[in-house]
């Protein structure tokens, strides 16, 4: 029986990608493997967004290669962005590849096998308009608890700065319907924790519906029984209306948690992105997100050193992050990519002000998360256990609602020995720190 190992590179939609191609993979009697050296087809699924994210994938295709000489690999498939943005330029630089699967052909990956055993060489890119559904199976790599459900592919935003709409095509939805149905198999199969993703969540049904219908799929979502969490990730503010703040302020089952890529503070470099939204309108939706959803944890993202960024447009970001002391923020130096508006502009920042403006913006974020955590002693909340400290058995950690997956802190939860990933407990904070808490496990 044929063996294939696979590496997923960059986001979540691009990891769901990934499950959806080891479900074709799994229903031709392939054999999922974690040991490359086993592989008899290796598979990386690439990132292409921005510099750093192309030579992670280009390393790890060159790492992967090495398995062709000393293992028994018989193929090297790229798949995903970098394929998709590089097509015959990534397949001729780099002769260890064997075949390219664009992210508008993931559902011909067995093509791609077939062709590399047969011994031929391919490329194959497609239309970037499919988005798979409900009926094709996914083999979750995530923790049997949580899952990740895609609701759209592609973007229509077109942010000066962005390669999305490239590569991954225009925004389009999938149906409610289709989502429902995926949430109760998974569900079914144990999943306690649904993080709702798309390039820009808000945006969901506008194109398949005429309005923004992501409301509408929260309130149906929410009938499903067995589900402890629907988180909502990469929420963009444009379409972040009234009634979305009431469904997340009154149903329990949403998280109280928000992740809002705002990007900047500038209004100058607002409009310079393309954003749709300025500092003021960022300002209002803020103050009524968090006067509508007590206990509310917002999430965001910065650019800093996009073109013609001045020290000014930067303390304004500065002064912006002081005001609103986020409880999470991730920040990004500006990636100059061909193929975009902002990467013709003449005013690029120079790296070394690119990386003196993050560590600046990370460090303020620090003291604004320790200062955030320590106000949450002495406060009780829901923890979902994903595992225990090995040198201290009696130790678990886990996640609340403030905590999405992968990006965020822990909570390390004493006098927990003992319970499997997955258990939900109750627990009391008793230290903050910069970014995780101390919690103990309230009694039984």
């Amino acid at each position: 029986m044929l063996k294939a190992g696979f590496v997923s590179l960059g986001c979540a939609k691009n990891l769901v990608d990934t499950e959806v191609m080891l479900g074709i993979l799994a229903d031709n009697n392939i054999t999922i493997t974690d040991d490359p050296h086993a592989a008899d087809i290796l598979i990386v699924n690439t990132c292409g967004f921005i510099d750093s994210a192309k030579e992670e994938s280009i390393s790890t295709i060159i790492q992967m290669a090495d398995f062709k000489r000393e293992g028994k690999c018989r193929g090297l498939i790229v798949a995903g962005c970098l394929g998709q943005r590089y097509q015959q330029e990534l397949l001729d630089e780099l002769p260890e590849v064997s075949a390219i699967v664009g992210t508008g052909a993931w559902h011909r990956i067995m093509e791609a096998v077939q062709a590399v055993l047969a011994g031929e060489r391919l490329l194959l890119i497609g239309e970037t308009d499919t988005i798979y559904d409900e009926n094709m199976r996914r083999i979750t790599t995530t923790p049997s608890y949580s899952a990740y459900v895609k609701i759209a592919e592609g973007c229509s935003n077109c942010c000066s700065y962005c390669v999305i709409p490239l590569v991954r095509g225009k925004y389009r939805s999938r149906t409610v319907e289709s989502i429902v149905s995926e949430v109760k198999n998974l569900t079914a199969q144990g999943v306690k924790e649904i993080n709702l993703i798309a390039q820009d969540t808000t945006s969901y049904g506008r194109d398949r519906y005429h309005t923004p219908q992501l409301t509408a799929l929260l309130k149906e979502l929410v009938k499903i029984d067995g589900l402890l969490w629907i988180r909502l990730l990469y929420c963009y503010p444009k379409y972040f209306n009234d009634e979305l703040i009431e469904t997340i302020a009154n149903e329990p089952k949403i998280c109280k948690y928000i992740d809002m890529p705002l990007q900047h503070a500038d209004d100058e470099i607002l409009a310079a992105m393309n954003r749709r939204d300025t500092r003021a309108d960022i300002e209002t939706l803020l103050t009524k997100i968090r006067t509508s959803i007590p206990g509310v944890v917002v999430r965001t993202s910065f650019i800093v050193g996009f073109p013609g960024e001045s020290d000014a447009h930067f303390e304004t970001l500065k002064q912006f992050m002081l005001a609103q002391k986020f409880e999470r923020v991730g920040v990004f130096s500006y990636s100059q990519e061909e193929g975009t508006p902002a990467g013709a502009l003449a005013q690029q920042v120079p790296d070394a002000v690119k990386e003196e403006r993050y560590h600046e913006l990370m460090a303020l974020q620090c003291q604004i998360s320790g200062e955030l955590n320590r106000q949450m002693e002495g406060k009780e909340l829901t923890v979902l256990i994903e595992g225990h400290n090995s040198e201290q058995p009696d130790v678990a950690f886990g996640r609340s609602y403030r905590e999405a997956p992968e990006v965020d802190g822990r909570i390390f939860v004493e006098n927990a020995g003992g319970l499997v990933p997955g258990t939900v407990v109750q627990a009391e904070v008793v230290q903050g720190f910069t970014y995780d808490l101390l919690a103990e496990k309230k009694p039984d």
